[in-house]
């Protein structure tokens, strides 16, 4: 059986694809990682943290993708066009005020 999380990276790599997209980790000589970055063909892409759920969990995910994202040199590559914590509770997705979203698994649909 698999573990939520892997289901839900499952799902954000049928997602991306649906998208013409493609799905990576990051992990950087600091330790600092994101769980997935979305990768679109023109260039464009996105950082997301999969959390289980719970608002201590998507403040963590949350600080961690504002960290990443401040540390990318925009001189040198486009900054991401979105941040995401993907959660497996929730009936519908959200921005937060500092933009990020929060987005439900079951909210991954075209």
């Amino acid at each position: 059986m698999e573990s939520e999380p892997a289901l839900k990276d499952r799902d954000l790599r049928f997602f991306a694809e649906s998208l013409n997209g493609s799905v990576y980790h990051y992990r950087d000589k600091n330790g600092l990682e994101c769980d997935a970055v979305v990768h679109l063909r023109n260039g464009s892409y996105g950082l997301i943290e999969i959390k289980l759920g719970g608002d201590s969990l998507v403040e963590e995910g949350a600080c961690s993708l504002r960290k990443l994202e401040g540390l990318i040199d925009t001189d040198r590559m486009k900054a991401p066009s979105f941040l995401m914590v993907l959660t497996a509770t929730g009936n519908y997705a959200y921005r937060r005020t500092d933009g990020v979203y929060v987005v439900p698994v079951g909210c991954l649909k075209n």
